[in-house]
């Protein structure tokens, strides 16, 4: 999902002194249906574990998971990228770009 509108990038952005995000509800609700799906995904991987599922089919839906995890992550990345970071850049706070690569490292482990 792309932040199309400078509305919804605004929201999205983050106040330096706050380190806080202000994403549109539009992104919020997309997050959250995201990772509820996910959270079903986890109770439904438990179950098969719990009843003994062959390895492979569990492995499987553990992919599909890592998979959806990853997307939300690129939401919040391209978010973060398009407002804070560039709005700290304009402000001349450079040092903004260390800490997205720390934050791109820990995403890529």
């Amino acid at each position: 999902m792309e932040l199309n509108t400078s509305e919804e990038l605004e929201e999205s952005c983050c106040a330096h002194e706050e380190r806080k995000s202000h994403h549109s509800d539009k992104v919020k609700n997309n997050l959250t249906t995201r990772l509820n799906r996910i959270e079903g995904q986890i109770r439904g991987v438990k179950g098969l574990i719990e009843r003994d599922t062959y390895c492979d089919d569990v492995l499987t839906q553990l992919s599909a998971i890592q998979s959806a995890l990853n997307s939300v992550g690129k939401i919040l990345l391209e978010g973060h990228l398009k407002s804070c970071v560039l709005e700290r850049i304009q402000e001349g706070d450079d040092a903004v770009l260390d800490e997205f690569l720390v934050t791109v490292k820990k995403l890529m482990k």
